[in-house]
């Protein structure tokens, strides 16, 4: 049975220790649901990059269909599964934008050929083909031959400041088990629900 924790973000970094040691790769990929302004879901991979009492932080470029539709409907919904572990866990609630400290300092760790990568690409927008991309990618390379490469202002990155947090643990019989928490202004509550 899922231990009851006081804090779901405890719990949460419990069992997020657990699948890096146990997943092939990746243990840090959740699947990210927005949707456009007419209410149609969409849902992409992304990762993890940190996770406080504040919520769950990823980067993508601002100009991307996810950063779009966060434009206009700042609620999404998360979802890790770690088959390694047979668990998953899935949060929702609303997005807010990172201060630009956080996005410079996550940047700055970057690898510099990833750093080179953001500035090339036009994320989600129509490719003519492969060297078109890589065209760009020698741009800014020249661009930025020497010294540190600047964060560009179309990229940062989103908090998703979680309302529901719900662990689910794969049981025999298909009788999982369930324990979700919701946000009561400052504090937690839990209750289980049937698998």
């Amino acid at each position: 049975m899922i231990s009851e924790e006081t804090n779901p973000i405890d719990l949460f970094n419990m069992w997020y220790a657990e699948a890096l040691e146990s997943e092939p790769n990746d243990a840090n990929a959740v699947a990210v649901a927005t949707s456009t302004p007419d209410g149609l879901p969409s849902l992409r991979m992304v990762l993890l990059k940190s996770v406080d009492d504040q919520g769950f932080v990823f980067y993508t470029n601002l100009g991307s269909r996810k950063a779009q539709q966060i434009q206009s409907n700042a609620h999404v919904a998360m979802c890790f599964h770690w088959k390694s572990l047979r668990r998953q866990v899935r949060i929702e609630g609303p997005v807010i934008p990172v201060s630009d400290e956080e996005a410079d300092a996550y940047f700055d760790s970057r690898p510099r050929m990833s750093q080179i990568g953001a500035w090339a690409s036009k994320q989600s927008t129509p490719l003519e083909g492969r060297f078109e991309l890589e065209a760009k990618i020698a741009k800014y390379t020249a661009k930025f031959n020497i010294g540190k490469v600047a964060r560009p202002e179309f990229w940062s990155g989103y908090r998703v400041v979680p309302e529901t947090i719900e662990f689910w643990q794969d049981e025999t019989f298909r009788l999982h088990d369930r324990l979700v928490y919701t946000r009561d202004i400052e504090n937690w509550k839990t209750h289980r629900v049937y698998p």
